[in-house]
């Protein structure tokens, strides 16, 4: 029955991207071109009127598919090398405008999850939405406290809609690594996987909302960025009622320099909000997109980013953050054997692949790139070509890096955006080399070290019951009786029991050493 229902949603996808001429769009790229007569093969194009503009098309075929291939189209929505800019507008617009639900079932969407009415809560409620995106839309509200703020209402059966699109994906992700030779590197489960724990995530707005707390007490009182407050007691896992900020969306270009704010100042202190977060912090907004990120009016020269909409945030493990931080690094320097070294030591590629040749093929994609002027490098371009390279060592994708990857390169696009001469390298490598130098001062290894003392005392009161087991296990009546039994001289039990003794002598000194010091 479930393989049925996929068929025929394969079947409505094929007659969306039909009727809205998605197909010939495809099928004019380069890649798939000698293919072109297949869609005049279409039965669904035959009947096709009143053409659109490509970008109008794509946008429109994007949200009727539904909110998985809406987000599919924001994350399209930065890839400036990828589309024309007439198609780039469009799927801007899927950021904040897609088609809204009436306001009258927003109402009642709020009323069923508060169990009263919304005047009983709110003072005024506006019925208009202020944006609607795939999952949720927003509404602008004034407490009974006169504090203005902003109801985000999840979209009525998202959820159901969501796992129906997951399902088909996971079928494609299957036939993908049963089928194409190099299904199984690149690991398209894993991402299947990856993609639907962001959507659960963002599905969930309490933890949304928790996100929002834990984001705005990383940048508390920061010049850098400002993160609304969370109004807890009027927040579920279907609303959310925050702040109302005032700024320009980052996309307004004009907007922003009509206010004053330095473009320069703005597009670098972008990247340093990144890095802080990815480096410091250990926790990063995963969904940069110019809808969610807006410019504070207040103090244009020193500027500020206001952020919004936190469903998708990441974190990296200390070792991908360790290796992702060394490679960055190395990179800057152009150490491309470093580079090479740490792909395989993290096992990013197979163990059994030769430094040198690895070594000489990133020094091939890397040294042209680096060669042109420094406001023309695009780390989007870099990536590709790396990524393209890399799979002919057998690199595999790693899955907990996709949302890394997809941030920095909105990064990236919001800083050219902002200011086009913006130079990624040059502003990343100091807030870089900041970071580790930090991370392995003396005293950031003393606070770690003192925050592992207390465990250290709690393992020296263990000592004794220690000492006790050991010695009854090895009191010298049980091991009288061995040894007449066998050569002194071959007993293992003594040669543990020796060996052993010496390792607890040591520790106990080292541990002493450690109470010494910590304890006041």
């Amino acid at each position: 029955m479930k393989s049925l229902s996929q068929f025929f949603r394969l079947f409505y996808i094929n007659y969306v991207l039909a009727r809205y001429g998605i197909d010939r769009v495809v099928f004019s790229t380069p890649l798939f071109f000698p293919l072109r007569f297949l869609a005049y093969l279409n039965p669904f194009n035959w009947r096709r009127k009143n053409r659109k503009p490509p970008g109008v098309a794509i946008r429109l075929a994007l949200e009727e598919l539904g909110p998985v291939f809406v987000k599919f189209g924001q994350t399209l929505s930065v890839r400036h090398d990828l589309f024309s800019e007439e198609i780039i507008l469009e799927l801007q617009k899927l950021q904040d405008q897609v088609s809204p639900f009436p306001g009258e079932m927003a109402q009642e969407i709020l009323e069923k999850n508060y169990g009263c009415d919304l005047s009983v809560i709110f003072s005024d409620f506006s019925p208009e939405p202020l944006a609607s995106a795939s999952i949720a839309q927003v509404h602008s509200a004034i407490l009974k406290n006169k504090k203005s703020v902003v109801v985000k209402i999840q979209r009525p059966d998202i959820k159901k809609i969501i796992q129906r699109d997951l399902e088909l994906l996971y079928r494609v992700a299957g036939l993908t690594e049963r089928f194409w030779s190099h299904g199984k590197r690149l690991r398209p489960r894993e991402l299947v996987w990856e993609f639907e724990q962001t959507l659960t995530n963002e599905l969930d707005f309490m933890r949304e909302a928790a996100n929002a707390s834990q984001l705005r007490r990383n940048f508390l009182h920061s010049p850098l960025l400002y993160v609304p407050e969370v109004f807890w007691e009027y927040t579920n896992k279907k609303v959310i009622v925050m702040e109302k900020i005032s700024g320009i969306p980052v996309s307004a270009r004009d907007a922003i320099q009509a206010v004053g704010v330095d473009l320069k100042t703005l597009a670098e202190r972008g990247v340093e909000i990144f890095f802080t977060q990815v480096f410091r912090d250990n926790f990063f907004h995963a969904d940069m997109h110019p809808g969610n990120i807006f410019v504070s009016r207040q103090h244009p020269q020193n500027p500020q980013y206001i952020a919004v909409d936190f469903g998708i945030m990441g974190s990296l493990s200390p070792t991908d953050q360790h290796y992702l931080s060394e490679n960055l690094l190395a990179f800057f320097k152009r150490d491309y054997r470093r580079v090479a070294v740490l792909h395989i030591e993290s096992g990013w590629v197979p163990a059994k692949t030769r430094v040198e040749a690895f070594e000489s093929a990133i020094r091939t994609v890397c040294e042209p790139i680096f060669e042109r002027p420094l406001g023309e490098i695009s780390f989007a371009q870099l990536l590709l070509s790396l990524f393209q390279t890399a799979s002919k060592f057998h690199m595999e994708v790693q899955p907990q890096l996709f949302l890394l990857q997809k941030t920095l390169l909105h990064i990236e696009s919001l800083g050219r955006q902002i200011y086009p001469e913006l130079n990624l390298w040059l502003t990343a490598k100091p807030i870089l080399e900041k970071w580790m130098r930090k991370r392995y001062s003396a005293k950031t290894m003393l606070k770690k070290f003192s925050q592992q003392a207390p465990h250290f005392v709690g393992d020296i009161a263990a000592l004794p019951g220690v000492f006790r087991s050991v010695l009854e296990e090895y009191r010298p009546t049980r091991m009288f009786k061995s040894w007449q039994t066998q050569d002194r001289n071959k007993h293992p039990g003594h040669s543990r029991l020796k060996y052993f003794l010496l390792g607890v002598v040591f520790a106990v000194v080292m541990m002493v050493g450690v109470a010494a010091v910590w304890l006041p």
